[in-house]
């Protein structure tokens, strides 16, 4: 699946056309014009050369960066508008028993408290998190017999009917577990209960790969590049994928990771639903973690972000809570669908929200941006983003291979539009303050009108005045 010859060659061949404006231009050019007219093969128009050519563009040539900037947000509306999906992680156990040089899991770590939630537990995590206006989680553990799938399950089931006041629920519970066997697969889709399957193969580099995971499940590099294979062939319609940031060349990991959403789009007419773009940050007693091998730096970081956004525009890219307020900020405009908020990685952390100084971490890595859901919310509102918490392809058969085709030939937006539009005014009407349900409003009546597709206007138009009235998760 990864040849990493020809990756590595790739990207010494192409390094003197990435200084070339007409060559970058003509590469970026083919992406646009392909994203106007899509197809079920318009993701294969760009080639891995010209990934390689755009990877090694200079970062600090400033006209050519704000061209691959701007090619990529383009995109992005053509295919998704202007919406951000937001969501946050639960974590429901930190017991693991792999040693992975840059988590604080690690089973070497004895300087973090171990712990998996209590039933109670999570039920209060939930209700935190759905008061914070969450609809959409990520559930995730850690390696170890201590907690199994069995309780994982379990517990996905919890999640999934904890309700508050006036509305609260969980429509769509992702989630990122150690890699499973075919059989485990099927038990977790018959939960009929779960979204995206995600796992990070951490980086594509193998020796890399050996160095960082000295033992335990996750150190067989073929048997978790395989999961994703597993998962599909078992029946679970999305699976995300993505890499770590900082173990390896980027740009080698970058192409990888093309190579693997290519090689699952042509196996099983489904490419990845998500990539996710986490850097490595700083975690308890975790050697990599303070010492990065490949360091990315912020305009690095930009430019791979927007490049994904470039040759894979059906696919959500995520962006967490590791970076801080500014680089998001600048990061939205590069391609970016997914964003969590208000995130903790401890486990219990939404209900704990202070920690005795003399007690022991239980987080898996730090955080950077550590503002409260609302406040980062406002920000998209005030910058022209709508804030979206729509899970209506999930409950409509849009899933899979049915979402790709759609997505593929850039007629998802007609339906996440008006559908983000429904779930932003749900937030604004059950939990957002008085300022920003003034800017919100504002922002729902500019894109109304901006709908030109009669029938799908009228169909908002209705939906607001019942959701106004106290009806909820109405959906196209």
């Amino acid at each position: 699946m990864i040849d990493e010859n020809k990756l590595h060659l790739l990207i010494e061949k192409t390094k003197s056309n990435s200084t070339s404006n007409l060559k970058v231009e003509e590469i970026l050019n083919k992406a646009k014009n392909a994203a106007l007219k899509p197809s079920s093969e318009f993701t294969q128009t760009i080639t891995l050369e010209d990934v390689a050519t755009l990877l090694n563009v200079d970062s600090k040539n400033e006209k050519l960066m704000q061209k691959i900037f701007n090619t990529a947000l383009d995109i992005k509306r053509m295919i998704y508008g202007n919406r951000i999906v937001l969501f946050a992680p639960l974590y429901v156990s930190n017991y693991c028993i792999n040693s992975c040089l840059y988590c604080s899991f690690r089973a070497e770590n004895t300087k973090i408290e171990r712990k998996a939630l209590t039933d109670d537990e999570i039920v209060e995590e939930v209700k935190a998190l759905q008061r914070q206006g969450h609809k959409r989680l990520v559930m995730l553990m850690g390696e170890h017999p201590k907690y199994t799938l069995d309780d994982f399950i379990r517990h996905i089931h919890l999640v999934a009917n904890v309700k508050t006041e006036p509305f609260g629920s969980i429509r769509r519970v992702n989630i990122e577990i150690p890699a499973l066997d075919i059989d485990e697969f099927k038990r977790l889709k018959a939960t009929n209960e779960i979204g995206t399957y995600i796992l990070f193969q951490e980086t594509y580099h193998r020796k890399t790969f050996e160095k960082m995971h000295t033992y335990g499940p996750k150190s067989d590099y073929d048997w978790r590049l395989d999961t994703m294979n597993r998962a599909l062939q078992a029946g679970v319609d999305d699976v995300g994928i993505g890499a770590l940031f900082g173990l390896y060349d980027y740009r080698f990991e970058v192409l990888a990771l093309l190579e693997h959403a290519r090689y699952l789009d042509k196996t099983f007419s489904i490419g990845p639903h998500t990539i996710s773009v986490p850097r490595i940050k700083k975690a308890e007693n975790a050697p990599c973690s303070t010492d990065i091998p490949y360091p990315v730096n912020d305009l690095d970081f930009k430019k791979l972000v927007a490049i994904i956004r470039i040759v894979v525009p059906y696919t959500g890219i995520i962006l967490s809570t590791r970076e801080s307020p500014e680089i998001r900020k600048e990061i939205y405009k590069m391609g970016i669908s997914q964003i969590s908020a208000g995130s903790k990685t401890d486990i219990g952390g939404y209900k704990n929200k202070t920690k005795n100084e003399n007690e022991k971490s239980s987080a898996q890595f730090s955080l950077a941006d550590e503002r409260p859901t609302s406040e980062v919310i406002h920000e998209l509102i005030e910058l022209g983003f709508i804030p979206s918490w729509c899970t209506a392809c999930y409950r409509s058969d849009r899933t899979g291979k049915n979402f790709m085709d759609i997505a593929k030939k850039g007629e998802i937006q007609n339906l996440c539009h008006p559908n983000a539009l429904i779930t932003f005014a749900e937030y604004l009407l059950d939990y957002a303050d008085e300022k920003t349900k003034k800017i919100g409003w504002n922002l729902i009546e500019e894109e109304k009108n901006s709908i030109t597709n009669e029938s799908k206007r009228k169909f908002l138009e209705k939906a607001l005045e019942k959701t106004k009235n106290d009806t909820r998760d109405l959906f196209i």
